[in-house]
């Protein structure tokens, strides 16, 4: 099978999986009255004395199966109710939260991944050296630290004692500059947004704000990867293609990196999407003690109120960007071994 015609099999086995999350979701809303699901699409206190217009509207009170269709047909047009945290409709609101946690992701996940990979390989060839008993200190140290004490700890150190990092995305200056109107938001993204409209300094301010927030991303998640990439680099080096290459005369480095650590990578790049999947769909501690309002930020706030609308939007949102990343890491997987393009 070649790997486009996998790219198209998975692709279209990908569908029957989102009607499942999409199914799942709707399930939930089954839980409330028609009346109280009504008040999904509620956008102020007048809309209150309409109840039974909006439920003879959405379909509310027709057969699950009906209303399943209706409501797939607004979540398709990009209808997902209004939020009250927010004060306005649940995409706009994620739309405006998502580019701070794509922020976060674009820069966390590279640190993590060749970080990660690099120590785990370094402490498999050198296994039981001091380089091994260092970097297996490290992966439980960071895989033990609570992201949320970590976080705070960083604060007390370079914000509240040295004054060097603070939290927030932006410093008061930069803040109110951006929401000017001489400012263009082309991404969302203010380290890019800054550098797209001529001001790096709202792009330095950025990454100055971003700092912090990243380190804890990067140290609590790089701790499972090198435990991984380890334990697979390991179970690379005692195969017996490997004690081939040796007998040929290979030097150590050439066994390593042209032999071993492309077989190893394969569980790690399953690893590392879900990783990357995770952080998309919003790092709720971690935005939440840096007040960095991303879309795990909104979505805890959004619970907390009992924001419904918001809630079910969020669920949705997390289903699509996992099973995305369950294609990539597939796709990938085949592109490293071609052999799974025949299972």
């Amino acid at each position: 099978m070649g790997l486009k015609t996998f790219v198209i099999r998975r692709i279209l086995l990908m569908i029957p999986t989102l009607i499942g999350v999409t199914l799942l979701i709707f399930a939930l809303t089954q839980l409330f009255t028609p009346s109280r699901r009504a008040m999904i699409y509620v956008t102020n206190t007048k809309e209150l004395n309409a109840i039974e217009e909006i439920i003879i509207k959405y379909h509310l009170n027709d057969p699950v199966y009906v209303q399943y269709y209706y409501w797939v047909i607004q979540v398709l047009q990009g209808n997902l109710g209004w939020s009250q945290t927010a004060n306005m409709p649940v995409l706009q609101a994620m739309m405006q939260t998502i580019p701070a946690t794509v922020e976060l992701v674009i820069f966390s996940i590279p640190l993590t991944i060749l970080i990660g990979i690099w120590l785990g390989v370094k402490s498999a060839s050198h296994r039981d050296s001091i380089i091994d008993h260092l970097t297996r200190f490290l992966a439980i140290t960071g895989y033990s630290l609570p992201s949320f004490w970590l976080g705070f700890m960083l604060i007390s150190v370079f914000y509240a004692w040295l004054g060097w990092l603070a939290p927030f995305r932006l410093g008061y200056e930069a803040n109110a500059f951006v929401y000017s109107k001489s400012f263009i938001r082309y991404t969302g993204m203010n380290t890019i947004d800054g550098i797209l409209n001529g001001q790096l300094w709202i792009s330095l301010d950025a990454i100055k704000h971003i700092i912090l927030p990243v380190i804890v991303l990067t140290v609590i998640s790089i701790a499972l990867l090198i435990r991984v990439m380890r334990s697979s680099m390991l179970e690379a080096l005692s195969k017996g293609y490997i004690t081939m290459a040796r007998a040929k005369g290979l030097s150590n480095q050439e066994v390593i990196n042209k032999h071993a650590r492309r077989n190893a990578l394969i569980p790690v790049i399953t690893l590392s999407g879900l990783l990357a999947a995770g952080l998309l769909t919003g790092v709720t501690i971690t935005e939440t003690v840096f007040n960095y309002y991303g879309v795990g930020y909104y979505a805890a706030h959004a619970a907390m109120r009992v924001d419904i609308p918001a809630v079910l939007g969020f669920s949705l949102f997390t289903g699509i960007v996992f099973v995305v990343a369950n294609l990539i890491v597939d796709v990938t997987y085949a592109y490293i071994d071609p052999r799974i393009r025949l299972g």
